[in-house]
């Protein structure tokens, strides 16, 4: 796994990461979701904005995607900056690496600390010269012509690649994974695990700078058993009798995977629950509290005030 330099490190939590998206006329509606609604979730889930972010075009017109979708820009390219910018071309990109846009990219560089290609926007990086001595990765259709257009690139067949200041991806459902891996590297991977179970994927960020790598079965089992187990929880020795291992072998592959012990990533995933039915339901706090394994309501406030900063009722109230 490479060393990550100083620019890689993120800025304080408490500075919101600003990224900005840099659309091309037929960008993909896919890529920009994948990209865009994690760091949404990201922020919604942990009641604190962790992210901001804002689509650019090169000249601020407005863009349409290659479905027909319409995006109104916040600024031109010109006026960015920030801590990523995102560029995100799919179709017709070498025809779009003229001197002008190649001159843009080159000045933003200065103006962000990482630059990032998505889908085939690795293309442009690398025609500006933003990529040499790099590795990267592009949409694996275009790799061989990639790799031999750009040999001072180590160009590689993988989802998504960061080296150092640069983030390269293969295409959209890589997007989401690398998203996915952003959000776990800088927050933590229960944050990660969270962003992934609301959009219902079987397993949270892939953990690689390289290549991705995704979470052991043992984990996973244990965390759909956790799932399958809130009303009435199991004990963390219970869980791994069924996963097929020892309590303690069950607590070091979550130490090592998720940075967190057991029984506080269950402790979050019957919490998460007990928010979700406070601010999108009329259920009595007793019967949240039922609904979520604790025995009564005064366990429940306490363990949700300890999390999330205030009272069932105050939340709901807001």
């Amino acid at each position: 796994m490479q060393k990550r330099t100083n620019a890689e490190i993120t800025p304080g939590t408490d500075v919101p990461q600003k990224v900005d998206v840099l659309l091309f006329p037929g960008f993909s509606n896919h890529c920009l979701a994948n990209t865009i609604e994690p760091l949404r979730a990201a922020n919604t889930l942990s009641r604190r904005e962790l992210y901001q972010w804002r689509f650019l075009t090169v000249d601020g017109a407005t863009v349409r995607s290659s479905s027909g979708l319409f995006v109104e820009p916040y600024a031109t390219l010109r006026d960015g900056r920030g801590d990523m910018l995102c560029l995100m071309p799919s179709y017709d990109y070498q025809a779009l690496g003229l001197v002008p846009l190649l001159r843009q990219l080159r000045e933003s560089a200065k103006r962000y600390r990482v630059l990032a290609g998505l889908d085939t926007g690795s293309w442009l990086l690398a025609k500006a010269g933003l990529l040499d001595g790099y590795k990267a990765t592009i949409h694996w259709e275009e790799l061989t012509e990639f790799a031999e257009t750009f040999p001072e690139t180590e160009s590689l067949r993988e989802r998504f690649v960061i080296d150092r200041d640069r983030i390269s991806c293969s295409g959209a459902m890589a997007a989401f994974d690398l998203v996915m891996h952003l959000i776990g590297r800088d927050h933590g991977p229960l944050l990660a695990l969270e962003v992934a179970q609301l959009f219902m994927t079987q397993e949270a960020a892939r953990s690689s700078e390289v290549s991705p790598r995704r979470r052991s079965r043992t984990v996973d089992r244990a965390v759909f058993l956790m799932q399958e187990n809130i009303e009435e929880p199991l004990t963390i020795a219970a869980i791994a009798k069924q996963v097929g291992c020892t309590q303690r072998t069950l607590e070091r592959h979550m130490k090592t995977e998720l940075n967190a012990k057991p029984l506080l990533v269950y402790r979050r995933l019957r919490l998460n629950l007990a928010r979700k039915l406070v601010t999108d339901s009329d259920l009595a706090v007793a019967e949240i509290a039922l609904r979520c394994g604790y025995e009564n309501p005064s366990a429940l406030t306490r363990a949700f005030k300890a999390e999330f900063g205030e009272a069932p009722r105050a939340m709901r109230n807001q």
